[in-house]
């Protein structure tokens, strides 16, 4: 009934799809790495697919904004990076991103698997179903409870400060935002932390019946705190953090089951009850 939306069924590329910035990418990990161009009814990812072996895994890496980060968070073509991650047989994604912290406890150099969030987007595109076939996709639970776990138990395992639950706000980008908005996020919406690009990336990912998760590295306060942090500053913490969510890849990857547990998550069966 939805299959002209998604990509025929084929010999899987790749299990485990990873959508990061590109300094998150490292050859040592990958055997066997190739490039693999996709192309999608909804345009061109954001970049080739690099597709290669980790641990016996075969992984589907794409880098988020392409290579060298010339694409901003609004312009992101999701759709198209979701659907050729669908085509390469991907079943499990693990989405890695930069964040700032909206509460005092969640420090820079924190790592977050956030299991809620808020949408404060405008203009994108939030589902492959626009035409004949309607689907209300249930975004209750958003992220893949089984592939939450396993993020946050590799974590805790590698010593890392990691906050096992938080709500993730999404705003349009590509600014930040004004302390008023910031106070607004903290206070009244209670969110913990704040970035520009889960959503419809998490929303898509559900529509597609992908186990989805992200792993949210902290990389300083957003304005509310009033603590002006110098470029170098973040850089530095968003170094150590990509290094620390290289390790946690590494040690997760081989961990992840063949196929999801529908009793911990229900995003592999998604469309069952959504189609209309």
């Amino acid at each position: 009934m939805y299959e002209p939306v998604f990509p025929p069924k084929t010999k899987a590329v790749a299990e485990i799809g990873i959508i990061g910035g590109s300094g998150l990418y490292d050859p040592g990990l990958f055997e066997s790495a190739k490039e693999v161009k996709v192309y999608t009814p909804y345009g061109e990812p954001s970049d080739s697919i690099i597709v290669g072996v980790v641990k016996g895994r075969k992984v589907a890496f794409l880098p988020r904004h392409g290579r060298g980060h010339r694409i901003p968070p609004h312009r992101v073509n999701y759709r198209a990076n979701i659907w050729a991650l669908k085509s390469l047989g991907v079943k499990w994604v693990i989405s890695v991103s930069a964040v700032g912290s909206l509460q005092e406890h969640i420090k820079p150099g924190d790592l977050v698997v956030p299991d809620q969030f808020i949408d404060m987007t405008k203009r994108r595109e939030y589902s492959f179903f626009e035409g004949s076939v309607v689907a209300h996709v249930s975004m209750a639970e958003p992220f893949c409870e089984q592939l939450r776990k396993l993020l946050i138990d590799t974590a805790k395992q590698l010593g890392y400060t990691v906050h096992e639950r938080g709500t993730y706000i999404c705003i349009e980008g590509p600014r930040f935002s004004t302390k008023a908005e910031s106070r607004i996020w903290r206070e009244v919406f209670k969110a913990d932390i704040i970035g520009m690009t889960l959503v419809p990336e998490v929303n898509l990912a559900c529509e597609a019946q992908l186990c989805y998760a992200t792993l949210a590295l902290v990389t300083d306060y957003d304005v509310w705190a009033e603590r002006p942090v110098t470029a170098e500053e973040v850089m530095r913490v968003m170094k150590e953090n990509t290094e620390k969510a290289k390790r946690i890849l590494y040690e997760v990857i081989p961990r992840i089951p063949e196929q999801p547990d529908p009793n911990q998550c229900s995003c592999c069966r998604a469309l069952e009850t959504a189609l209309l």
